[in-house]
């Protein structure tokens, strides 16, 4: 099929670049930078889908990303398949297979059309009231039902072979839209010298220019302006364009993100290119330039294919040189649809009426329409259409009364006015408000470092928003360190009405209650549901939202929304600004798995992370197991040895003469600044103001609750610089933690938080052979225990690479932490190892460690604790500051119940059978006949066998644990009962002397 509706001489594409694709199985041609809507068009296609609810044929309503109908699945191999795509938005490409959705057999003939017939029983809210009963039919009855017939299009059912990429990025400003206004910002702002990333979702830069004849930039027609805009900012060095890239989501401290279709545009793209690209953008500056989306009228049947918005028909006419008719009407409450009437009958359409709502249009419209013969109805409403897959009349009546005419057309366009693109604003958090004049939301109060220009902002005329515009980027581009510039000189002139408002209600939309006029296409919401939300006491436009459904499909109510508040206001007698305006959310338009994924897939779903030192492990022999997203050490079995003979072997070696162990997988944070002791006396228990340079300090970290949240040493480097350690798995939420208190509670101290765990790799050198294991590779630090006794820290070399040295230990002998640069990791230990075995030394993996802490009864933070343990839960009150007015969790720590009698405080367990070790979780009880259910008295948190105690030990929390010291306790198991001995919870070195060397 070839393109019928192409107008010769019109558009801006090239007639000898043709692309072949299909549509439902049939073949057709399209030009090379087609939109599937458009090439649709032109090979006289105006039928392309089918509603949600209702199931009633659909054609194009718009021509860009507000479109709620023509939504297709697209296709280019079995593989790749997408559904819901917008067919305004989708280039075609030589091979394009693309299929309607929502029907069934066929798009001509589906048989969920019955749904229409029986749209009485569909009314809003019903599925509120029909499925609540009976209640036992839910699962069996409602439930497969609802979820068979729920979505549009279908998922794809094969993996997906596209791969997708992501970025990081920074700019001084970040300017969301390519039209007059955004492309005049981005200029000016880069002018001045400041790094500029403009972005826009259509393929080419120019926004209503692509549109607008007549219009001039400079004296040059303005999509050649616009065209020659985006090449010069291009070509610029501190510059980014970014087309088809939509700005989708606005985040806190000007964070935003673009997704950018690469390669969805091609036949046959280069595999190394990905499909989609995901920005992640932080802007110092961001201006919105995000322009006004059109709104449609409000009547019986207009919905029908072939009926669209008047912006959309001339984009399709001026810029794909595509008649959307051969015999069109107009129907309006605005002056826009006016010049879109002129363009088509200029290009040879026959426009048989221009049906005007109003009395009074713009000064001039009328002469012209006469000029060009074509009849103008004043205050005159379309008050129904007809024909079944294609409009093919449209009923017109006088406002004040009198006979319908029925006027033959196969295209009927219409404009209730432009509503300003508020969506980024808003997710910005900005307020947006009520322009009485207008009747419209403009921006009001912003929330974040960003300014609207152009018709987002509610400025309409053409030179007005240039030099909006300019100064804004021109500001922006100062602000952020750029050098005063001369203002670019911009001059537009001819341009129609760009924007406009609405007068009181949605135009058009009557108080019959019979007919459909439809509010919200996708989802099938009429003026009569809104009506009926008002009627059943849903007052608040977000209950009316919830209960119709209007706004809540993936155009996310771009057309539908303010009709839906006009309407509601009208219902309810109330002004629009009382009834409230719905919350605008990111996405702005639907945006894949794939791009939000991007790398994250496969593999790389769940990242392994490796310490510096894995290699060499894996070398000589190293078991794994995974903690959180690292890969550590487990043990180090040699020949003929299971895990227990290891474990044991390593747990002997290190008392006996030493081991290393790798611990790079702790976290690690810096904190420095004037205020860095006084902000940790805030975030932990310790008293930290005290503690001078060079010695370290355990500390532990509580929730607002009171309640264990994290532990660690921390070391102070200098007088405003602390390396603060945490546990493995709780590096990135401590971080989060202290900075949330940072901002939100303590905003007025001077510091400031890095994460390092990266950077450092740890070696732990633990036994009492440590000290002469490191000591010839150190230089620049005195180890003697004078100089540097336990709980010290020192900065100088080994092995000549820079080292924070700690005198610091979890096994309770006598041990240092070596921290050097990740990059020397493995260089490190290995000259460390080559000191250590031939003393005997050994390398220990996490097990070992477990043991080894266990014996001295230091805890493991979500091992020995699990969210509702205190210090003195955990026998740790000596760690609690006694003098500090406050840090977080003291109001915690001070509730009743915290302090009161009964609670379960940590203990250790011996078994009566020495060799038995217990199942951590194990269940203790008084009584081990008592009958079932049994009263649990606590569990065991930790258990081994410890080869240095020659018998097993274990930790518990149990309830008085501490008071019930020597009381025999009973743990049932499924094949006998164990006795217990409550003990302390030292069981090795209990005096603590090894440790000092």
């Amino acid at each position: 099929m070839s393109g019928a509706n192409r107008i010769a001489g019109a558009g801006r594409l090239t007639p000898a670049k043709t692309v072949r694709f299909t549509f439902d199985g049939d073949i057709y041609t399209g030009l090379e930078g087609d939109t599937l809507a458009s090439a649709l068009i032109a090979n006289g296609v105006h039928l392309m889908g089918r509603s949600f609810k209702y199931h009633r044929p659909r054609g194009v309503l718009g021509a860009g990303s507000e479109e709620p109908n023509a939504l297709m699945g697209i296709e280019r191999d079995k593989a790749r398949k997408q559904p819901n795509v917008r067919a305004t938005v989708q280039e075609v490409f030589e091979g394009m297979t693309a299929v309607s959705q929502n029907r069934w057999p066929s798009l001509g003939f589906d048989v969920g059309a019955v749904n229409d017939l029986l749209s009485p029983f569909f009314a809003a809210g019903f599925y509120y009231k029909t499925f609540m009963w009976p209640k036992a039919a839910w699962q069996k009855l409602y439930e497969p039902v609802i979820r068979a017939a729920a979505g549009l299009g279908v998922s794809p059912d094969e993996a997906d072979t596209d791969h997708y990429t992501s970025r990081y990025i920074h700019c001084d400003v970040l300017v969301i839209g390519g039209g007059v206004s955004g492309l005049s910002a981005a200029l000016a702002a880069a002018r001045t010298g400041a790094s500029v990333i403009i972005c826009d979702e259509q393929a080419h830069a120019g926004g209503a220019f692509a549109y607008e004849a007549g219009v001039t930039m400079n004296g040059e027609p303005g999509f050649d302006w616009a065209v020659a805009a985006a090449n010069e900012l291009a070509a610029m060095d501190n510059v980014r364009v970014l087309t088809r890239t939509t700005a989708f989501g606005y985040y806190a401290q000007n964070f935003v993100g673009l997704a950018e279709r690469v390669t969805d545009h091609l036949a046959d793209p280069e595999p190394q290119q990905p499909r989609e690209r995901l920005w992640q953008v932080r802007a110092k500056k961001v201006i919105l330039a995000t322009g006004a989306i059109e709104r449609h009228m409000v009547f019986a049947n207009n919905d029908r294919p072939g009926i669209m918005l008047s912006s959309a028909a001339r984009k399709f006419l001026n810029h794909y040189g595509v008649a959307v008719g051969t015999k069109v009407g107009v129907y309006t409450a605005n002056d826009s649809a006016y010049e879109t009437a002129f363009d088509l009958k200029r290009a040879g359409v026959s426009v048989e009426a221009i049906v005007d709502c109003r009395d009074h249009p713009g000064e001039g419209l009328l002469e012209r329409a006469a000029d060009l013969n074509i009849e103008v109805l004043t205050d005159h409403s379309v008050i129904n259409t007809s024909g079944a897959r294609r409009i093919s009349a449209m009923t017109v009546k006088r406002n004040r009364g009198g006979a319908g005419r029925s006027i033959a057309v196969d295209a009927l366009i219409m404009s209730a006015g432009w509503t300003p693109s508020v969506h980024m604003f808003s997710q910005s958090r900005g307020k947006v408000a009520w322009d009485a004049d207008t009747q419209r939301y403009l921006p009001g109060e912003y929330a974040q470092d960003c300014t609207s220009v152009g018709a987002c902002n509610g400025t309409d005329d053409l030179q007005a928003t240039i030099d909006e515009a300019v100064a804004a980027g021109l500001a922006a581009g100062k602000a952020t360190g750029g050098k005063r510039a001369a203002k670019p000189k911009l001059a537009g002139s001819g341009a129609g009405n760009w924007s406009g408002g609405m007068a009181g209600s949605a135009a058009g939309a009557g108080p019959d209650t019979t007919v459909k006029a439809f509010v919200d296409f996708q989802n099938d919401v009429t003026a009569k549901d809104i009506r009926l939300a008002v009627r059943e006491g849903m007052h608040s436009i977000e209950h009316v939202k919830r209960f119709t459904t209007n706004g809540m499909a993936s155009d996310q109510g771009k057309t539908s929304n303010i009709h839906g508040l006009a309407i509601a206001a009208e219902a309810l007698g109330r002004d629009m600004p009382e009834v409230g305006l719905t919350t605008f959310r990111p996405p702005y338009t639907p945006v894949t798995f794939g791009s939000i994924v991007n790398h994250g897939r496969g593999k790389l779903f769940d990242p392994a992370r490796k310490t510096p030192m894995h290699g060499w492990e894996e070398e000589h022999g190293a078991v794994f197991e995974d903690v959180g997203q690292w890969k550590r050490a487990w043990y180090y079995p040699r020949a003929g040895e299971d895990m227990h003979a290891a474990v044991n072997r390593e747990c002997r070696t290190v008392r006996a003469v030493a081991g290393l162990f790798d611990a790079s997988t702790l976290g690690k944070i810096e904190v420095v600044g004037p205020d860095a002791a006084k902000f940790l006396d805030l975030m932990y228990t310790n008293g930290w103001q005290k503690l001078k340079p060079g010695r370290c300090k355990y500390g532990i970290m509580l929730r607002e609750d009171g309640f264990i949240y994290d532990d660690g040493v921390v070391a102070r480097i200098a007088e405003d610089r602390f390396h603060v350690t945490t546990t493995t798995g709780g590096a990135p939420r401590v971080l989060n933690h202290m900075e949330d208190y940072l901002q939100t509670e303590f905003p007025e101290l001077d510091v400031w938080l890095t994460s390092t765990s990266e950077q450092w790799a740890v070696i732990a050198v633990q036994g009492p052979k440590a000290r002469e294991i490191i000591a010839p590779l150190v230089e620049g630090i005195d180890l003697s225990n004078e100089a540097m006794p336990h709980m010290s820290a020192r900065e100088g070399k080994i092995c000549g690479v820079p080292t924070r040295l700690f005198r610091v230990s979890f096994t309770g002998e006598a041990g240092f932490e070596v921290n050097v640069p990740a990059d020397y990791g493995r260089a490190v230990w290995e000259a460390i190892w080559a000191r250590a075995e031939p003393l005997g030394a050994c390398a220990y993996g996490t097990e070992t460690m477990h043991v080894l802490r266990a014996e001295k009864g230091f805890i493991i933070v979500g091992q020995d604790t699990d969210g509702t343990v205190t210090p003195q839960d955990a026998g740790l009150s000596w760690a609690i500051a006694k003098s500090k007015p406050d840090f977080v969790g003291i109001r915690g720590l001070m509730r009743p119940d915290l302090v009161a009698e009964g609670r379960k405080q940590l203990v250790g367990l011996k078994t009566k059978d020495p060799k038995t070790v217990l199942e951590e979780g194990a269940q203790i009880v008084a009584d081990p006949n008592q009958p079932v259910p049994m009263k649990m008295l606590g569990h065991v948190t930790s258990s081994y066998w410890s080869e240095n105690c020659g018998q097993s030990i274990a930790m518990a929390l149990i309830a008085d644990g501490r008071a019930r010291a020597g009381e025999t306790l009973y743990v049932p198991m499924p094949d006998r009962t164990i006795e217990v001995e409550v003990t302390g919870t030292v069981f090795f070195d209990e005096k603590g002397e090894r440790v000092n060397g």
